[in-house]
This record gives C-alpha cells, sequence and structure tokens, in this order.
C-alpha cells in the first residue's frame, strides 16, 4: 500500500513538473522597457534606443535615433521576437524588419531591409536608482 502512494505521489510530482515546465515556454519574454539597439552601419557603430511596451505577446513602441523617433509594432513569441520600424525620410517612408531571439536582458537577431541585411544586439537599460 505504501508503495502504491509513493508511485501515485511521484508521478503526480513528475507531472505537475511538467506542466510547468511547459507552460512556461509558452510565456513570452518580457521585453517591455528600455533597450539599446546597436548594429554596425556604413560609417561604424550605430546605437539607437528601442523603448517597448507588451500586451501579452503584442509589442509597440519607438526606436530613437539621431532622426528622431520611429514606430515600432512587433510580436514576441516565448523568446522569439519579431518587429518592424516604419522610418519616414526626406527620400521616403521604408520599413525596416527586425527578427531575434530575446535571452534575459540581451536580444540578438537580424534585421532586413529590401535585400539588405545587419545583424543587431540590444541590451536592456537598466532603471536608474
Amino acid at each position: 500500500m505504501k508503495r502504491n502512494i509513493l508511485i501515485v505521489a511521484s508521478a503526480l510530482v513528475l507531472t505537475l513538473a511538467f506542466g510547468f515546465a511547459l507552460r512556461a515556454q509558452d510565456q513570452p519574454a518580457n521585453v517591455a522597457g528600455a533597450w539599446q539597439l546597436t548594429f554596425e552601419g556604413r560609417n561604424g557603430t550605430v546605437t539607437q534606443t528601442l523603448t517597448l511596451t507588451q500586451d501579452g505577446t503584442k509589442l509597440s513602441g519607438t526606436v530613437h535615433s539621431d532622426r528622431g523617433d520611429s514606430p515600432v509594432d512587433g510580436t514576441i513569441t516565448g523568446s522569439a521576437i519579431d518587429f518592424t520600424v516604419k522610418r519616414t525620410t526626406p527620400n521616403g517612408d521604408f520599413t525596416i524588419e527586425y527578427k531575434g531571439t530575446v535571452t534575459a536582458d540581451t536580444m540578438k537577431g537580424t534585421s532586413t531591409m529590401g535585400e539588405n541585411t545587419r545583424d543587431w544586439t540590444a541590451t536592456r537599460q537598466k532603471a536608474a536608482s
């Protein structure tokens, strides 16, 4: 009898642990806040501020650069992030697509504009104390 109770209890613990692990995988990473976004441009390293708000898997926000602010729209699924930045310039409007992976306080991936791609990284900015 004690052995049966031990087997049932062990099975219950394993089932709960597996369920929590699966649920954690389904939860989107928390990316809300300010990030320092960096990539290599024609004239060297470019650094911009990416500010994101998050509602479940839906993302919105802005990218701030020396050219001003541009809107961001995207999604986060687990640790996979996908967002677009729409820029308006004197030469017309264009969209940059970003795809990447979130790991704690860092993101990295590839951005695409037309046929051009480049690698990017982002680091979460810490709130001022």
